[in-house]
């Protein structure tokens, strides 16, 4: 499966190409996380700016990840877009790893089981 196209709403800020690129550029690394035969996957980003800061950090990503019905999510407010969608890809990939590890790691333990109840009783 190839990464969703994202979908992206925005406020207070225009959405130009050079923003669409920076999050297709930042967000596709992602795509080694779907297997192949996912079908069920969607990108939802929202991008703001917070209208009582005049400086500081001013913008909002909020990335919303779905992969087969689990939702995967990372926030972030920083001075600049770039830095906040670099934050939101690293939290996200961090999120996307451990899930991975997670389920490998139950597939061993049941592996691990399967191989005890087919020896229980041999070896005497």
């Amino acid at each position: 499966m190839s990464f969703p196209r994202i979908s992206i709403k925005t406020t207070h800020v225009e959405l130009t190409g050079e923003i669409e690129d920076l999050l297709d550029q930042k967000l596709k690394p992602l795509e080694k996380f779907i297997s192949n035969e996912e079908t069920d996957v969607s990108c939802n980003v929202e991008l703001e700016k917070v209208t009582e800061h005049q400086s500081g950090k001013i913008y909002r990503v909020e990335v919303n990840f779905k992969i087969a019905g689990r939702l995967h999510r990372a926030e972030s407010t920083e001075d600049q877009i770039e830095r906040a969608v670099d934050v939101v890809r690293d939290e996200l990939k961090r999120e996307l790893r451990r899930a991975e590890n997670k389920h490998r790691s139950l597939v061993r333990r049941g592996g691990a089981a399967l191989k005890e109840m087919l020896m229980f009783g041999k070896g005497e």
